[in-house]
């Protein structure tokens, strides 16, 4: 199953990136599949230095702003226990991670890179909110936004539509903080807000 998140890596200059990332996980949590795409900084950053970390997270906003480039200022975070990298604070659960095997670490025969990661420690900082259409509706649009330069316009604008009636209808202030957002971007040709 493909499990939505946040990744962070780091540069080889120091730098952290933050990007949203659905890994294909298991329930056991011990491995995961990344797919990165080849021009990612995330792909770049693991292929440099092979330590990361996943991050479950219910908090909308910082998805949204994370799929469609840098967050500043940056999120609250700190440094992870057992990999070179950093944590968001506001976490629900995160998994610190390297890649795995030499013989399995960057598989470049498809679109996507296919990373293999093996997680070497695993934290909690809070419960997770609970099921929220609102949440699963920005999720979707953040995956939209990620799109504008492959799927038409009217197709996303349509799909927004939809999504934006159950944000609106379900939805808390971090919810329609974040549609909005996303919309904004959309609506400006994918130049950010």
């Amino acid at each position: 199953m493909i499990l939505e998140g946040i990744v962070t890596t780091v540069a080889p200059d120091g730098t952290i990136n933050i990007a949203p990332m659905g890994p294909t996980v298991d329930l056991s949590m011990e491995r995961f599949l990344l797919r990165p795409f080849p021009t990612s900084q995330t792909y770049l950053n693991l292929r440099h230095h092979g330590e990361g970390v996943l991050h479950v997270t219910d908090d909308v906003l910082l998805l949204a702003k994370a799929a469609i480039g840098p967050i500043e200022p940056a999120p609250p975070m700190v440094p992870a226990a057992e990999v070179r990298g950093f944590v968001l604070s506001g976490a629900c659960r995160y998994y610190e991670f390297r890649v795995a095997s030499a013989e399995y670490r960057f598989d470049t025969n498809a679109e996507r890179v296919r990373i293999e990661a093996q997680v070497v420690h695993i934290g909690r900082l809070r419960d997770f909110f609970g099921f929220n259409r609102a949440k699963h509706a920005v999720v979707e649009a953040a995956i939209l936004a990620t799109r504008t330069h492959l799927l038409p316009l009217e197709e996303i604008e349509a799909e927004y539509r939809k999504l934006g009636v159950i944000v609106s209808k379900t939805g808390g202030p971090q919810e329609k903080e974040a549609f909005d957002f996303l919309q904004q971007y959309v609506a400006s040709g994918g130049k950010r807000p």
